[in-house]
């Protein structure tokens, strides 16, 4: 049987070859959420581009004389121009580098991933996706809020809290939303939230619907807080929750009564057995 220091040793599980550029998820932030093929990767790449919320205990990984060059972009804040960091990767992939984009979470869901790739696609140079836990699953899942449930949804939403201008997405069918998916889950949504929650309400929500914000997904320091629809941006305020965080609109949320398993690690009781009363529901009929 073929363990995991087997595989490691074995040598690359694909080869970053000269040239190329591949599209990297570094996961919501614990380094162990890392894939095998992502840690691969950052052993063979001449050159790593990082992002803001890349956990620098990943960047351990990278060999001794690795040029590693930060291309964060944060809202608010002194950030490269998404057309200089594209320019960067063709640049040194155009030099015979093999380059290693790291993204936090998954370089496709709301990370610029596809728009990276085709200015490489345009530019001639080959690439390839390497897939990461994104923060709306992984990120969650550590708050022990799953996304699905079967007594809840069969369905999830993923947003944006924000566009390229910055503000609310205009782009977005709230009302749509409001009524179509009995779980939202929302990247990027502090700075908008109280906006984002009016929107939803009026478009028929339930202000006492249950929300979580979690902030900092999966490190040391993440922050849970569980509220209501209505109340969600007045106490991320108040408790001073900033981003990075993930939005959870939905009845998953109170599957954390039962689910917390970081908290029932640390020695916590179990605050509800039937968080949802699917059991009272049943005893009733």
């Amino acid at each position: 049987m073929m363990t995991l220091d087997d595989i490691l040793a074995a040598g690359p599980l694909s080869t970053l070859e000269p040239g190329w550029v591949w599209l990297t998820g570094a996961g919501p932030g614990d380094p162990g959420l890392l894939t095998l093929r992502a840690a691969d990767g950052l052993r063979q790449a001449d050159v790593v581009v990082y992002d803001a919320l890349v956990d620098e205990r990943i960047l351990d990984l990278v060999q001794p004389g690795t040029l590693v060059e930060y291309a964060g972009k944060r809202g608010g804040k002194p950030s490269p121009k998404q057309r200089d960091i594209s320019l960067r990767l063709i640049e040194f992939a155009h030099a015979g580098k093999r380059v290693l984009r790291l993204k936090g979470g998954d370089p496709f869901v709301f990370g610029r991933g596809g728009e990276e790739a085709l200015a490489l696609v345009e530019a001639g140079v080959p690439f390839r996706v390497i897939p990461g836990v994104t923060a709306g699953i992984g990120g969650l899942g550590y708050a022990g809020i799953p996304v699905t449930h079967r007594d809840v949804n069969q369905s999830v939403t993923f947003l944006t809290g924000h566009d390229q201008s910055g503000l609310t997405p205009s782009a977005v069918d709230w009302p749509a939303v409001a009524k179509a998916c009995p779980v939202l889950v929302m990247y990027m949504a502090i700075k908008h939230l109280d906006d984002i929650a009016g929107r939803l309400i009026e478009g028929g929500r339930d202000p006492n619907e249950p929300v979580a914000v979690v902030s900092n997904a999966t490190l040391p320091d993440m922050r849970v807080l569980e509220t209501t629809l209505s109340r969600a941006a007045a106490e991320t305020a108040d408790a001073g929750i900033e981003p990075p965080a993930i939005v959870c609109v939905g009845r998953v949320v109170l599957l954390r009564q039962a689910l917390d398993w970081l908290a029932q690690s640390r020695g916590e009781p179990v605050r509800s057995l039937d968080p949802l009363g699917v059991r009272q529901s049943e005893e009733a009929s």
